[in-house]
């Protein structure tokens, strides 16, 4: 998905609880609020998983999230005469970083 497109959905849930950011991204019609929405459940997994059970998940926030542009596909589209024009499939790497916040 395009870097633009899932920038315009991680800016809604930057700075919001854990808990917040998924239900906003439930009710998001952007096809990018899918994707995001699990990542951050991965995220929460492996911070879960790698404390131990040390972390709780109620108090997480979301600190950090990034969207940048990964490498670009290229195809062709043929078109009239013989010709093919290009069609350029951008992708995109999005980092996620949670941190403890205070608990509801």
């Amino acid at each position: 998905m395009a870097p633009r497109k899932v920038a315009l959905v991680a800016t809604l849930v930057r700075g919001k609880p854990v808990g917040d950011a998924l239900n906003i991204l439930r009710f998001t019609k952007k096809a990018a609020a899918r994707p995001l929405s699990k990542l951050i459940k991965s995220a929460v997994a492996n911070a879960t998983d790698k404390s131990k059970g040390q972390v709780d998940v109620d108090a997480l926030v979301i600190k950090h999230i990034s969207v940048d542009q990964a490498q670009t596909q290229r195809r062709y589209m043929p078109r009239a005469m013989g010709r093919a024009t290009p069609i350029h499939k951008k992708t995109s790497h999005v980092h996620v970083t949670l941190a403890e916040g205070k608990r509801k």
